[in-house]
């Protein structure tokens, strides 16, 4: 795989603070419009569906969505914040019909406030990137990394990318390449997913290839 396009604004400890604080945020319940409105203006956010269907773009210039409508304060929410989208192709598939749509989406992605692009990319652009969001995020919880693999093919399109993972008292932390799911399904975000570690607590054995990128699927792909 190569990487045609990548669009980026790379993560900050701030933005990495704010995104893993929201379980432990005063909740707001989904259910209450009017309230999670006030708080989403209260925090600089702006609604965002052209580029990932009912998320937010954050003050901070990234993308973020949840599974509830409202992420403030649900330690059982899953959710996940992309600073980096990339077009990946096959060089040996010949089907390339797609080419000219997605590099607008790569561009609609590239003209949110902020962020910038390059054409064409590498897989070290991405591990790049990929490893200036890791110190942010290292920073933030003080601590490294408590597992480092390369990503499964079967979970995103595109080059074998870094997945790191920490775990906090209650969530599984991962950065890595992710599918995109929609609207388009075809482009692979480079994000940062707080997920509950109910999803699968314990880490597989180091080694264990395959049972890892279970255990990443799981955190990270809805």
């Amino acid at each position: 795989m190569t990487v045609h396009a990548l669009a980026h604004r790379p993560l900050t400890v701030e933005a990495v603070a704010e995104f893993l604080g929201l379980p432990a945020a005063p909740p707001v319940p989904e259910d209450d419009e009017d309230a999670v409105g006030e708080e989403v203006r209260r925090r600089g956010w702006e609604g965002e569906d052209r580029l990932v269907c009912d998320s937010y773009r954050t003050a901070h210039g990234h993308v973020m969505c949840s599974e509830t409508l409202s992420p403030f304060g649900d330690p059982d929410a899953r959710a996940f914040l992309v600073f980096g989208e990339l077009y990946p192709v096959d060089p040996h598939d010949e089907s390339l019909a797609n080419a000219s749509w997605l590099n607008g989406l790569l561009d609609a992605w590239q003209k949110l406030p902020g962020w910038s692009g390059r054409r064409p990319a590498t897989a070290r652009d991405c591990e790049d990137l990929l490893a200036q969001a890791a110190q942010m995020v290292g920073d933030h919880l003080g601590a490294s990394p408590e597992r480092t693999v390369l990503s499964s093919e079967a979970l995103a399109a595109g080059p074998r990318l870094t997945q790191r993972v920490w775990r906090t008292a209650g969530h599984a932390v991962v950065l890595g390449p992710a599918p995109d799911n929609g609207p388009y399904g075809y482009l692979t975000h480079l994000q940062l997913s707080c997920t509950p570690l109910a999803c699968g607590p314990e880490l597989p054995p180091a080694g264990d290839e395959d049972g890892m990128a279970a255990w990443i699927g799981a955190h990270v792909d809805w």
